[in-house]
């Protein structure tokens, strides 16, 4: 059975063993298959990939010959089976990489994510913590971190990066569901400290110091956001961050000011 890595370093294995092709162009074809799994990928769009648009009049032939090379890897070296044997099939105008269920980490984590969605929705913050516990386990790094990126898995790259903040923004809402203030605050000052910008953070961050008692901390965290977003942009904090600043004056808060962070 293979396995595809690809939250991170992208790496292929059969029953085990590593299969992932070594050659740079070939892993950069591997990665827009598998970024576009069970989906025929014409050639055009890999070629797009590999040279952004100044693409040498030999393209077709040499993404042929990155194809048959990917069909090599993947069969570990044996001569592979036919342009439709194995994972990878040919079509008229592309190429198809075959994933099963259960055979890509990023299939996985888009599942567990999803039901951890759903479980906090049906009011379960205990199975929507395991769930995006799970998901985020998953995740070592940037996708196809040891690839280059062309302009379509640039873009694909940056899908994923949203999925990733969203699971973040799940587990940190269960988390806090949970009254798990204190265990949470080291991952939202790192969050906040990373994503400086990003007001949903900031008033997580805000809630869980309040919730510890620690009202002057969660203060300069607004203050520190309110400069950020002055000097960057020439903004003022959301009217939500506003009233949840009044709430920590007041000492007011709660996890439902959750709900007047935007986002």
């Amino acid at each position: 059975m293979l396995r595809w890595r690809t939250l991170g370093p992208l790496r292929a294995t059969r029953d085990g063993r590593d299969v992932t092709p070594t050659a740079p162009k070939v892993r950069q074809v591997l990665a827009l298959l598998l970024a576009r799994r069970n989906t025929v990928v014409p050639l055009a769009a890999i070629a797009e990939e590999l040279w952004s648009g100044q693409a040498p009049r030999s393209a077709v032939t040499t993404v042929q010959t990155y194809a048959y090379q990917l069909r090599k890897a993947l069969h570990e070296g044996e001569e592979p089976d036919g342009p439709d044997g194995g994972p990878l099939a040919t079509h008229a105008h592309g190429y198809l990489l075959r994933v099963g269920p259960g055979e890509c980490d990023a299939e996985e984590f888009t599942s567990l994510t999803g039901e951890a969605r759903t479980a906090l929705a049906c009011g379960d913050p205990t199975t929507a913590e395991t769930l995006t516990g799970r998901a985020l386990d998953l995740c070592d790094g940037p996708p196809f971190a040891d690839v280059a990126h062309g302009p379509l898995l640039r873009g694909y790259a940056l899908r994923m990066g949203e999925l990733h903040l969203q699971a973040q923004e799940l587990r940190v809402t269960a988390g806090l569901q949970l009254g798990r203030h204190r265990e949470l605050v080291g991952d939202l000052k790192e969050l906040a400290c990373a994503y400086p910008l990003h007001e949903w953070f900031q008033g997580s961050l805000i809630i869980a110091l309040q919730r510890c008692g620690r009202r002057s901390e969660a203060l300069e965290v607004y203050q520190r956001l309110r400069v950020v977003l002055r000097d960057e942009l020439g903004l003022d904090p959301s009217p939500g961050l506003q009233q949840l600043r009044q709430h920590v004056l007041t000492d007011r808060v709660s996890t439902a000011d959750l709900d007047l962070l935007p986002g």
